[in-house]
């Protein structure tokens, strides 16, 4: 455990005292240069740091006219001071999205408007100097860019995007975040986040083949770079060796093979996750996305699909088709992109799938909608399917489960409190205290109906909640993939029976 003290749970989530200056301490550590330089930014601060901020923020203006308008258009109404899960848990004014935005609005508005340049003390303008560069690192790196804030503001002003543009002004100025750009460097030159070589991919893969087969008795297999396929399958790397995040790759090969259906993993692209949306950068982002086309024609795929991975669905959902298409070579009866729980709730809505509920019945589940899949994507052909589907498949394996309050849920879901590129332990303390509006709303559930884990579909809430569970008296194994309860209660057609298993065992006793 750190070195500070976890917020206190309640009932329900209070507005706290101000405490000015209180997370001004907690910062990531500043990428190295070679780090820096090998995604196309400065080593480490230029000389003429002030200009070149103002310049980047100029461009950003010029290509994005929505972050012209969320700088223009605040009018300081406080609609969102309260919606910030990490102003909730920490008591900083600077994290409430109105003031955290203020950070650069207040420069922007120094340098690029009249009021600005002429009165700045009236309009709140204010000059870009070394302790504002600080103050940005500090607090745009407090905000996961879940867009909570977004939903309750009456302007639609996207924290988010204010969020990504500060990020994406510091790193070209030389003023990089270590965690964000070691893993796009290493998922640009080796094809994932974790820098795992085919080798060791291919033997992580040999592996789960034969724990699954040993498990179950059927030989489901978990391919790797085979050409022709049908499917792709681009999943985060985490369900390659973390828990619970491999118990759901086993339950989307178990989906595969009980399908009948040819997919393959890619080696040059094992990696859904695209942490360039973090740091605001359309040509990282853009890399990362061509390696997933790329192969996707050399093993001349039909379709792609997507695992469990929150900012991956967005990216692929939201920005695939812009980053890297056309996809004209794929099959068009499919979307493009897919994602897993769509290719599950299909096959479960045609009856193809067999379960058995009892499997999962020493468990209570709720489900955590994750940020960017509940707010900024959609599965399925109608509204709301990226809240309905995942439900829908939880209930068809699983005999218990209820919502958690219908406040803090869906389209008003509160972060898991370690995305948008903060899952570091360098920052854990934020990570911990904008935990706390998720885990009061989950204890809620617990006390009052006896609820036992919490599932997700996002690499990053479940590392996230892996971690802070403990810290609020929670255990780390109550998250669970929801692709880990298809595989509990999934009934492989070809797995032994009940007397054939009996039989192999008196035969080996013999």
């Amino acid at each position: 455990m750190a070195d500070f003290d976890t917020p206190e749970l309640h009932e329900y989530p209070l507005i706290p005292k101000l405490k000015e200056g209180v997370m001004a301490h907690s910062k990531p550590y500043v990428a190295k240069p070679q780090f820096q330089e090998a995604l196309g930014f400065p080593g480490e601060l230029v000389e003429n740091w002030e200009e070149k901020a103002l310049e980047k923020l100029d461009d950003l203006r010029g290509r994005y006219r929505s972050l012209q308008v969320y700088l223009d258009s605040c009018v300081k109404c406080g609609a969102c001071t309260d919606k910030c899960h990490y102003y909730l848990g920490t008591s900083d004014p600077k994290n409430m999205p109105v003031a955290r935005q203020d950070l650069l609005r207040q420069v922007y508005r120094r340098y690029r408007t009249f009021a600005g340049k002429y009165f700045p003390k009236l309009v709140g303008a204010k000059d870009l100097t070394k302790d504002v560069l600080d103050d940005w690192y500090s607090y745009f790196h407090q905000c996961s860019q879940c867009r909570r804030c977004s939903v309750f503001c009456p302007y639609g002003i996207d924290t988010a995007e204010i969020s990504m543009a500060a990020r994406e002004i510091m790193d070209a100025i030389g003023v990089g975040q270590k965690y964000c750009n070691e893993i796009i460097g290493k998922a640009a030159t080796i094809g994932n986040n974790l820098g795992l070589p085919e080798p060791a991919l291919a033997d992580t893969l040999e592996g789960l083949e034969e724990e699954v087969e040993e498990d179950t008795g059927v030989p489901v297999k978990f391919p790797l770079d085979q050409k022709g396929a049908d499917i792709l399958l681009v999943t985060p790397s985490a369900d390659f060796f973390a828990e619970p995040h491999v118990d759901g790759l086993i339950g989307y090969a178990k989906v595969f093979h009980e399908a009948g259906v040819s997919w393959t993993m890619s080696s040059y692209a094992s990696e859904a996750a695209n942490f360039g949306m973090f740091i605001g950068s359309y040509e990282n982002m853009r890399d990362l996305s061509m390696r997933v086309r790329k192969a996707a024609e050399d093993l001349g795929v039909k379709r792609i699909v997507f695992g469990e991975c929150g900012h991956a669905w967005r990216v692929a959902y939201s920005f695939l088709n812009t980053l890297a298409g056309p996809f004209d070579f794929l099959d068009p009866n499919y979307p493009v992109p897919q994602h897993i729980c769509e290719f599950t709730y299909d096959l479960i809505q045609k009856n193809k799938l067999k379960f058995d509920k009892s499997e999962n019945d020493h468990m209570t589940l709720t489900f955590h909608d994750s940020c960017n899949v509940a707010r900024a994507s959609r599965m399925g052909d109608k509204p709301g399917g990226q809240f309905d589907i995942p439900r829908a498949i939880i209930r068809a394996v699983c005999n218990n489960y209820v919502d958690m309050p219908a406040d803090y849920i869906k389209e008003a879901t509160f972060c898991c409190g370690g995305g948008g590129g903060l899952l570091t332990d360098d920052l854990m303390e934020l990570r911990v205290k904008g935990a706390q509006p998720r885990m009061e709303a989950y204890k809620r559930v617990v006390d009052d109906n006896g609820v036992t884990n919490v599932a997700a579909i996002c690499a990053i809430c479940k590392s996230q909640f892996t971690k802070v569970l403990p810290y609020y008296g929670f255990g780390m194994t109550d998250i669970v993939s929801v692709h880990q309860l298809v595989s509990e209660a999934l009934i492989l057609s070809d797995a032994p029976s009940d007397e054939e298993d009996e039989a192999t065992e008196t035969e080996s006793e013999a």
